[in-house]
């Protein structure tokens, strides 16, 4: 039996919305984490950024997981589902069935039966990844696939424009104040 598809273009309108309305990174990055979930009916979502000097996975947003498991440990981005920071999306239907996971046991205690993870994507360079937490073995389609694929592309631009929205803003207050000492 084929996967249900679960992404539709409702979805995606919704979702670019909340990413258009905002110029604040962790509120855009909380409220898709939250559709997400109440759209594909799913345990959890969280949104990771890559930190270049430490090389793990930072959250950015979380929705649907416990504190105890976000907070679980460094998410060392060559360990975590790898695959997924050289630019791929990987699916672990089952995690009972998988080699891929870096913190298994606690996946397993939280209740999580499958993981997707998207790499967000910054012109072809991974800075983040897209995580999407099932209650149980999860037969997601190759269209959500695909959707979720562009939907992290976006996410890629937006953490960007905001990042340098920030610090054009910085630039600006800092010649501000220089000014006024004149």
């Amino acid at each position: 039996m084929p996967a249900e598809e679960k992404i539709d273009i409702d979805l995606f309108k919704t979702v670019f919305k909340a990413m258009a309305q905002s110029d604040n990174l962790e509120i855009m990055a909380n409220h898709l984490t939250q559709l997400l979930v109440a759209a594909l009916d799913i345990k959890g979502c969280t949104i990771f950024a890559v930190n270049p000097e430490t090389e793990e996975l930072e959250v950015l947003a979380s929705f649907g997981l416990s504190m105890n498991y976000v907070h679980k440990g460094p998410v060392m981005k060559d360990k975590s589902i790898g695959a997924t920071m050289v630019g791929e999306p990987i699916v672990v239907r089952d995690i009972n069935k998988s080699d891929r996971l870096q913190y298994p046991d606690d996946a397993r205690k939280e209740g999580i039966g499958a993981i997707v993870s998207i790499p967000i994507k910054f012109y072809d360079t991974a800075i983040g990844a897209l995580r999407l937490y099932h209650h149980d073995v999860w037969d997601i389609s190759k269209k959500d696939i695909d959707s979720l694929s562009v939907l992290s592309r976006n996410i890629g631009l937006a953490m960007s424009y905001t990042r340098m929205l920030k610090a054009v803003k910085k630039i600006r207050y800092t010649i501000e104040d220089v000014q006024s000492l004149w």
